[in-house]
């Protein structure tokens, strides 16, 4: 069984807190992005971009057994990073518990506070995104 939303937002939360540093964050949500799994060429197109993200980011999402699984990248390290945790969250859910998750550990490891407005506007856009996935599924 999956763990829950809240569980996976917990264990995030105590990695983060390993870090005093703001730059050593960065990294380690770098290093998050390069673990992402590569995303299929035919989801790298405009129908499946994240509308309001200063860089590139594309998500898909997909439903196996009652579960909504999502698979992204970015041409940005930083932003890959970031959709990465969203998608370690999120993917593997129900579509009711991913609508209703409000994903209280972008403000617990102060990751929205040391980004750029258009940065902080991307993941805003990025969760709406996935959130809206779920919506169509439920």
């Amino acid at each position: 069984m999956a763990d829950s939303i809240q569980h996976i937002e917990d264990e995030i939360v105590e990695e983060f807190e390993l870090f005093d540093d703001q730059m050593d964050r960065y990294e380690y949500i770098i290093d998050i992005g390069k673990k992402l799994q590569p995303l299929d060429a035919k989801y790298t197109t405009d129908d499946f971009l994240v509308k309001g993200c200063q860089s590139k980011v594309w998500l898909h999402a997909y439903e196996k057994d009652g579960k909504l699984f999502f698979e992204a990248d970015s041409n940005t390290a930083i932003t890959k990073g970031i959709v990465a945790l969203l998608v370690r969250v999120l993917s593997g859910q129900s579509a009711a518990d991913i609508k209703s998750a409000d994903l209280g550990f972008i403000d617990r490891i102060n990751l929205r506070s040391h980004l750029s407005s258009q940065r902080s506007n991307g993941l805003t856009a990025m969760v709406q995104k996935m959130k809206a996935y779920a919506a169509a599924f439920a």
